[in-house]
């Protein structure tokens, strides 16, 4: 059906609800949205009546601005951020979505933290994460209406569907991504250069920038020698050599793509003492382990064009099996990890993947302790991705999960 032609009273709407959000007028805006919606948008700039809330925080004179120390960034008015709050949580009630993006290319929270308004920012974050476990539960009851979109898929952990819609803007046309499609990248010829590892469709699969990241996730789920590991996606071989440094008694590696193993059988990896390489994709090669009984005291999933979902199943469906609650140091359990990049081109996609993820994993029985690790600066800019499709990392700090079994 072919969406109606909006007409001048539509028009006139919509300007008058963006206008209200903006003077933070409560009583105009909910007399408005009695006809009219929260989700109207301007034509020229793509402003929401969110975006306008937000953005009308910012400090007229100098006497009302302060300056975060160390950060430079400006923060809003206090006084003016509560009359926001109001307006906000109108118009979230009122079915505006949270991550709808204005012709710069932010969403409403992207304009709060830009603008240093922490509570906003917070209330926006709450209702991605909101939006998100509705979206998930939908999924589980298939009561979801875009089953059938391709789904969009940046570098390694993918958006929950939520996401996907106010990331299609930036996706269209892009067919020929073989990250959208795990299978599709199975299939696809990568190119190991200095530093990178890409797909054939100038996607980066990884980059030597994680050393520190991988090395760091390795330590925590391998705190002596002597224990038995897993890791999920070998790529460049980062995380498996860090492995290999903490002298774990077993090693399993799971890969599937025919390139990498083909790099590993030159590198020696299937002939190392201790390691096993299971060759295929973790979703036909995990039942095989459980059926052959392996138990593990630390697990490491990073795979690429996979989405959240995938994450989600296997730590729900296998980690809870393959991971020895009496294993690790002392008997205390054992350790799983996995690379979080879920949403790392957004701050507040990246806030709202984490608290979304730490929900599920509470759910399927673990706790989660989170590590701030600072990403190089040197990371920030286009001479860092040079030769890639896009950046898939755009954040100042890395958050790095531990989860143990809940006791």
């Amino acid at each position: 059906m072919e969406p109606q032609e909006a007409t001048e009273e539509d028009i006139l709407l919509a300007q008058r609800i963006i206008s209200a959000a903006s003077r933070h007028d409560l009583a105009a805006l909910q007399i408005l949205l009695k006809d009219g919606s929260a989700n109207v948008q301007d034509p020229t700039t793509g402003t929401t009546p969110l975006h306008a809330a937000i953005a009308a925080c910012t400090p007229n004179d100098a006497a009302e601005t302060n300056v975060d120390e160390g950060k430079g960034k400006a923060k809003g008015s206090a006084r003016t951020e509560e009359g926001a709050v109001k307006i906000v949580e109108e118009l979230l009630q009122n079915g505006a979505i949270w991550n709808d993006l204005n012709k710069d290319n932010e969403t409403p929270g992207c304009v709060a933290h830009r603008l240093g308004l922490m509570k906003l920012y917070q209330i926006m974050v709450e209702a991605g994460v909101r939006a998100e476990l509705l979206f998930s539960k939908m999924d589980e009851l298939d009561l979801d209406e875009t089953d059938n979109e391709p789904a969009i898929i940046p570098k390694k952990n993918p958006p929950i569907q939520g996401l996907q819609e106010s990331e299609q803007i930036m996706r269209d046309g892009e067919d020929d991504d073989v990250s959208l499609d795990n299978h599709a990248y199975l299939k696809s010829k990568l190119r190991f250069q200095p530093g990178i590892l890409l797909d054939e469709s100038h996607n980066a699969v990884m980059m030597d920038w994680e050393t520190a990241i991988m090395t760091r996730h390795a330590e925590t789920l391998l705190p002596s020698p002597g224990l038995r590991a897993m890791n999920v996606g070998h790529g460049m071989g980062i995380v498996d050599r860090a492995i290999q440094e903490r002298k774990p008694k077993e090693h399993h590696i799971v890969e599937a793509h025919p390139q990498v193993l083909e790099k590993m059988r030159k590198e020696g990896w299937m002939d190392k003492p201790g390691v096993r390489v299971w060759e295929g994709r973790w979703q036909d090669v995990l039942p095989r382990m459980v059926e052959q009984g392996v138990l593990l005291d630390g697990i490491y999933y990073d795979t690429f064009a996979e989405d959240y979902k995938a994450l989600r199943e296997f730590f729900s469906e296998w980690v809870v099996q393959l991971l020895d609650p009496s294993g690790g140091v002392d008997e205390e359990g054992g350790l799983f990890g996995w690379y979080n990049g879920l949403g790392a081109d957004r701050q507040i996609c990246y806030d709202v993947y984490t608290k979304v993820a730490e929900m599920d994993l509470y759910e399927a029985g673990f706790d989660t302790k989170w590590e701030d690790i600072a990403v190089p600066e040197s990371l920030h800019g286009s001479e860092a991705w040079k030769g890639t499709r896009r950046p898939y990392w755009a954040l100042d700090v890395y958050r790095l999960p531990v989860n143990t079994f809940i006791k």
